[in-house]
């Protein structure tokens, strides 16, 4: 089997990729940017706005995870225009290189923040969505709907996952609990928005990789699934954890941000069921996993622009 994984590089699809790489999967990356992991996979440089590229990466390629885009809540809301064209008309592109391809499925990468706005404390892939108030959630709604309009209207199968909060190693600098960690490692306060008691059911990055390679399953074709934590863990613990590990630092309160995700309880109990699929790693495992992680990153770094000081003495002198 040969997989197309828009986003490779990135957060959430280097992991896929090293999964799917495991199990024997022939790997084709699409992103911006080259992947800076370790992979034999294949690299085809590309915007998601271009369908032409798109095409010519899905030669010779049976199934595409969609992973590709503005992740970041608070990039798409101080840039809405750019992020509804990656988002959403990406995903149209995704779908439609796909359906010329002859592309036997597409996965595509979803969000819990789509029950955000439902009035049910308790949800799941039944639930009915609520009109979204965040632009964000917006994006990820319209290309659920585009992925199961292209099913119906041109029979391409589609998997959808929601998932839950990811972290682990490898997460984009700007979610929180990275910012905690470096934060916390270079003795600075600990900032929660609102009081802190909003909740989430963080799903390890590994264990959410693992759960897209089970999408393949016959059984998931034109399907939804939830892939979510089992445990509820606020920003607040969050914070204590991340002091508890790290060492002690003040932790601070401000306002809460615009269309922030106050949490609900997510039940993936479908895909457990369906697809086998259940999280392994507990959240202060994976979060010293990721602080772990994070230092060898740190002082790699640091030992490398060491040595690059030495080499240019050498040089100079």
């Amino acid at each position: 089997m040969r997989a197309l994984v828009t986003g490779g590089s990135g957060f959430i699809g280097s992991h896929v990729v090293d999964k799917l790489r495991e199990h024997g999967v022939r790997v084709r990356i699409f992103d911006t940017i080259a992947p800076d992991f370790g992979t034999d996979a294949d690299f085809y440089q590309g915007t998601l706005l271009d369908l032409e590229a798109l095409g010519a990466a899905m030669s010779r390629i049976d199934v595409v995870f969609h992973l590709a885009a503005v992740a970041d809540v608070k990039d798409v809301f101080e840039n809405p225009h750019y992020s509804e064209n990656i988002n959403v008309r990406g995903t149209i592109n995704v779908l439609e290189a796909a359906r010329r391809s002859g592309i036997r499925r597409v996965i595509y990468g979803s969000t819990t923040w789509v029950y955000g706005d439902v009035t049910e404390q308790y949800v799941d892939e039944q639930t009915p969505l609520s009109s979204p108030s965040h632009l964000y959630t917006a994006t990820k709604i319209a290309s659920e709907y585009y992925c199961q309009c292209y099913g119906s209207l041109y029979g391409l199968p589609y998997t959808v996952l929601r998932y839950g909060i990811p972290y682990g190693p490898r997460a984009r600098d700007g979610a929180v609990i990275p910012i905690f960690v470096s934060k916390a490692l270079n003795g600075e306060p600990l900032t929660l928005a609102g009081d802190g008691a909003q909740f989430r059911q963080f799903v390890y990055v590994e264990d959410l990789a693992a759960g897209n390679v089970l999408a393949l399953k016959s059984i998931a074709a034109n399907k939804i699934y939830n892939l979510d934590g089992t445990e509820k863990v606020s920003i607040k613990q969050i914070a204590e954890s991340t002091r508890k590990l790290v060492g002690e630092v003040e932790i601070e309160y401000v306002p809460g941000r615009p269309g922030d995700f106050s949490g609900k309880e997510i039940s993936s109990e479908l895909a457990r069921r369906e697809l086998g699929w259940v999280p392994n790693v507990n959240f202060e495992e994976g979060l010293q996993r990721y602080i772990e992680w994070f230092k060898h990153r740190r002082d790699k770094n640091a030992t490398e622009w060491g040595q690059l000081d030495d080499l240019l003495r050498e040089a100079a002198g």
